[in-house]
Formats: C-alpha cells, sequence, structure tokens
C-alpha cells in the first residue's frame, strides 16, 4: 500500500511540474512567448490611450472590447521571464528582474490590478471614466519599464 502511495504521489508532482519544464524548450521561446504578449497587450492598450488622450474618436464599444483584451493579456507575458533570458539591448529586461523577483511580480500585480479597474472603467461607457483608469494603468507600465528593462 505504501508503495502505491508512493508512486502515486511521485507521479503527481512529476505531472504537476511537466507544464513548467515544457512550457518552454529553451530560452529563445520563452522571449518570443513574453514580447508576442507584450506586442499584442500595446497594440490593444494604445487603442485606448488614443480614444483617451482625444487622438481618435471615443467609441464606448471598441474601448470596451480593446480593454478586456488587454486584461486577458496582461496575465501572459509573464510567464516568459525565466532564468537566462536576461538581455543588455534596449528593451530587454535587467537582472534584477530575477534579484527582485518579488518587486517585479508586485509590479505585474499591480499592473493587472490597475487593467481591472480599466475593463470597469471602459464599461460604464464613459470616456471620463476611461480617461481616469487609463492614467494609473499606463503609470503601472512605465514603472516597470523604468525598473526593469533596458533603456
Amino acid at each position: 500500500m505504501k508503495s502505491l502511495i508512493l508512486a502515486v504521489a511521485t507521479t503527481v508532482g512529476l505531472l504537476a511540474a511537466l507544464p513548467a519544464t515544457a512550457q518552454f524548450q529553451k530560452p529563445e521561446d520563452a522571449v518570443k512567448y513574453r514580447k508576442a504578449g507584450f506586442t499584442l497587450m500595446a497594440a490593444h492598450f494604445s487603442r485606448l490611450g488614443a480614444m483617451a488622450q482625444g487622438r481618435v474618436p471615443y467609441d464606448a464599444a471598441a474601448a470596451a472590447a480593446n480593454a478586456e483584451i488587454v486584461n486577458d493579456l496582461a496575465k501572459l507575458p509573464f510567464a516568459g521571464f525565466v532564468e537566462g533570458t536576461a538581455g543588455t539591448e534596449k528593451g530587454t529586461p535587467k537582472a534584477n528582474v530575477w534579484t527582485e523577483r518579488a518587486k517585479f511580480d508586485a509590479g505585474a500585480k499591480k499592473m493587472q490590478d490597475e487593467v481591472a479597474k480599466l475593463v470597469t472603467a471602459a464599461k460604464a461607457g464613459n470616456l471620463d471614466a476611461l480617461k481616469a483608469a487609463f492614467g494609473p494603468a499606463a503609470g503601472t507600465c512605465k514603472a516597470c519599464h523604468d525598473d526593469f528593462r533596458n533603456p
């Protein structure tokens, strides 16, 4: 009976670890993954910014749709921050992403929280609400770039 329990526990442990180890075959795969996530986020976030800043006409339905997409994407890129993927070229993460991981993760969480507020504001169908929520969400992006991204 003990052997069976040990075998089941070992199998469960291995299966639980499998997604983390199999997610990226090479560091380059992790970099591509996170860059793709951030690129998509930036495209949809910039559409909201253009409305909030009056560069394009406000469209409540488009604002809500783009905010939802940003909210869904906001969780994805961070899985791509794995050891061995720091860089020195422009736009790459600094090494302190890994040495200050708790601060980095807290910044990601704060961004996700602000984006959730942005979704609520966008769904309200009110340009002033969108403007009020856009600034703090954008500020979390800037703070992370300032602290953890090579200029």
